[in-house]
């Protein structure tokens, strides 16, 4: 649903505000967008999970470690899945689904599969 003209206004006063306020911040927000930050935060779950795996295979060293690697590798797999479940599919589809072994596209049909409804199609 499109902006009246009062509160395109508003809008445009707000934003003009918060660039004389917060030049910096303002910037940060407008260079980031929904893929950056998807991206971002399914990496950070990787690397945990990688780090989960990596303490995971010291059960030589230490049960104890590989007791915690496995709670890491779970906590950063529920991570991962909840920040997927998050996407909704307005979103998912203005990731784009470019390819068929894209990451915007790969969001997109995971964001499907939760959601039970059909795959998305190529």
């Amino acid at each position: 649903m499109p902006l009246s003209e009062h509160e395109q206004r508003i809008l445009e006063d707000i934003e003009r505000r918060l660039q004389e306020e917060d030049p910096r911040f303002a910037q940060q927000v407008a260079r980031s967008s929904l893929h950056s930050h998807v991206a971002r935060r399914l990496r950070w779950g990787g690397l945990l999970f990688v780090i989960g795996f990596v303490l995971l295979m010291l059960f030589a060293v230490s049960v104890w470690l590989a007791v915690a690697g496995f709670g890491v590798m779970l906590a950063a797999a529920l991570f991962v899945y909840n920040e997927l479940r998050r996407i909704t599919g307005d979103q998912a589809r203005a990731l784009g689904t470019s390819g068929r072994f894209s990451v915007p596209g790969l969001l997109a049909r995971w964001s499907q599969r939760f959601r039970g409804g059909p795959p998305a199609s190529d």
